[in-house]
């Protein structure tokens, strides 16, 4: 029989295993990736526990890509956004396969919110952290033009190609039911100087 003898390097052998946890730099809160789960927070005999079914839930959320779900429905992501009518670039009939004329309704029109498990001001919420005072961006996908310059310009120009790109929202407009949102770059947030930008972008300049 011997002594166990403990390594006199335990402690860095135990910060060099492997974790589960994702150590990529982010400026999105660890809260705002969790799906909304109605589950009872005591588990109930037989029934996984809150944790587990949060985890698979959203593990399983993470392997969707709503291009790719339009697409299989035949849906042309770059065809959803309205643009200027050009009566001189109409195709011929006989190369149209439901209408001859161009897509001219916002999506808004078709917007159906009565499924939504969050109102705007709970997923805007999900940027806070407990025990602190500034609000993170919440991770999103929007439907934008890949040049930014013309889309700032003419957002129904001809020649803009929109994909749906992932982004930081910072804050949400009650009265014009609509949300602001920056691009982000591999789940980085930032400003011109580089620096997150925090609390939908004010700053105390304004």
């Amino acid at each position: 029989v011997t002594k166990f003898k403990m390594p006199a390097s335990f402690t860095s052998l135990l910060d060099m295993q492997a974790s589960t946890e994702d150590l990529a730099e982010s400026d999105f809160p660890v809260q705002s990736f969790k799906p909304k789960v109605q589950l009872p927070f005591e588990r109930i005999p037989g029934q996984n526990p809150r944790k587990v079914e949060v985890e698979r839930r959203r593990r399983l959320y993470l392997t969707f890509d709503i291009a790719e779900l339009l697409a299989s429905k035949g849906i042309d992501s770059n065809e959803l956004m309205p643009r200027h009518y050009d009566p001189d670039n109409m195709p011929p009939i006989e190369e149209t396969k439901d209408s001859v004329f161009p897509i001219y309704l916002p999506l808004k029109v078709f917007d159906n919110d009565e499924f939504d498990c969050r109102t705007p001001e709970e997923w805007i919420s999900l940027g806070l952290e407990p025990g602190s005072s500034d609000r993170k961006p919440v991770p999103g996908k929007a439907l934008l033009p890949t040049d930014d310059v013309l889309g700032h310009e003419d957002p129904k120009s001809q020649e803009l190609i929109y994909k749906w790109i992932d982004v930081g929202v910072l804050d949400y407009d009650k009265e014009t039911d609509l949300y602001l949102v920056h691009k982000s770059d591999k789940g980085l947030v930032r400003d011109e100087e580089g620096k997150p930008i925090l609390n939908g972008g004010v700053t105390p300049e304004g």
